[in-house]
């Protein structure tokens, strides 16, 4: 006789249960494994735009054992509102038996996974991980890559850099209630004398960065997807290419990075992180300023899945 009991029903986790399960160092070490398999699919995303300037996003990607498809809106006139800008889901599979395994928020799922991905770059390519950090950009994006630098990589000075006075005092203090000193700055250009460790978290709409980092900087920039949105200056970018080091996340930098496609960089000739990670320590012939573009990818969260699938299996019965 067939049974007919209804399967467990896979759990729909929030903000708090994904991000508990999303630690950043097991994070960062998940994405370096993720990029040494060769099991990988992650076809290229689609982006259907929305009324008003939205954009819903489909990003699927699969390896042996786990599938998984981020369903995310982009909102940008959500902040206005004071709404989240990010909504979604991200829905994680069951290889073997198409099984719905669990639902995880997706802008949690974005946000450290976005954070530990240049967590990990700076890992493996920051000449001075310690910081001071500078990070201009003070939403969401720029939270997440303070609280990864200052947890991994042991950053005790952080500097914030904000269209909006309210927020960056707001990434400040949360910087210090991880133990940290920072305070907020009005330059970003003339921080970056002072700061080996760059974040830029801006929503691309706008240049923030034009001044030349420091001989020994790390410089991530995250908040350009597009071939029309940017952060850094063409300037910035072409003297990077020029006297330093330019990393990009994926190939798909080549008709994603509007940073370097504006400042005419041939972006297929550029190392990917993928590189950096097989090369076991990072690229053997770097120089100078390292700038590391990551315009995001589906892998990235597949890597997030996988680790809170393997958590969950090995956590104890009852929790």
């Amino acid at each position: 006789m067939h049974s007919t009991a209804p399967s467990t029903p896979s759990p729909l986790l929030g903000p708090e249960a994904t991000a508990a399960l999303l630690p950043w160092a097991a994070l960062a070490d998940e994405i370096a494994a993720l990029l040494r398999d060769d099991g990988i699919e992650v076809p290229a995303r689609s982006v259907l735009p929305l009324a008003g300037g939205a954009r819903l996003f489909v990003m699927p990607a699969s390896d042996r054992t786990v599938a998984m498809a981020k369903l995310i809106t982009l909102t940008p006139g959500n902040a206005a509102r004071g709404q989240p800008t990010i909504q979604g889901d991200v829905v994680v599979f069951d290889v073997a038996s198409g099984e719905r395994r669990m639902v995880l928020d997706g802008p949690t799922v974005t946000a450290r996974r976005t954070a530990a991905v240049s967590l990990l770059a700076a890992q493996r390519l920051a000449p001075v991980p310690q910081g001071p950090l500078l990070v201009v950009g003070a939403g969401v994006q720029g939270l997440a890559h303070v609280q990864a630098f200052v947890e991994v990589l042991g950053v005790r000075e952080v500097w914030v850099a904000s269209r909006s006075a309210a927020s960056a005092e707001a990434l400040a203090q949360a910087a210090r209630t991880l133990g940290a000193q920072a305070r907020v700055v009005q330059d970003a250009d003339a921080a970056l004398a002072h700061c080996p460790l760059v974040a830029a978290c801006t929503p691309g709409t706008a240049l923030v960065l034009g001044a030349r980092p420091r001989p020994d900087a790390f410089v991530a920039a995250v908040g350009a997807y597009t071939p029309a949105m940017a952060e850094l200056s063409p300037a910035l970018c072409q003297g990077m290419v020029q006297q330093g080091t330019v990393v990009v996340d994926t190939a798909d930098a080549v008709h994603e990075a509007g940073d370097l496609l504006q400042a005419g960089i041939d972006v297929a000739r550029l190392p990917t992180l993928r590189d950096v990670v097989r090369e076991d320590g990072g690229l053997s012939a770097r120089r100078g300023p390292v700038l590391f573009k990551s315009c995001g990818w589906a892998g990235w969260d597949l890597a997030a899945a996988r680790l809170v699938l393997r958590s969950a299996r090995s956590a104890p019965a009852g929790h």
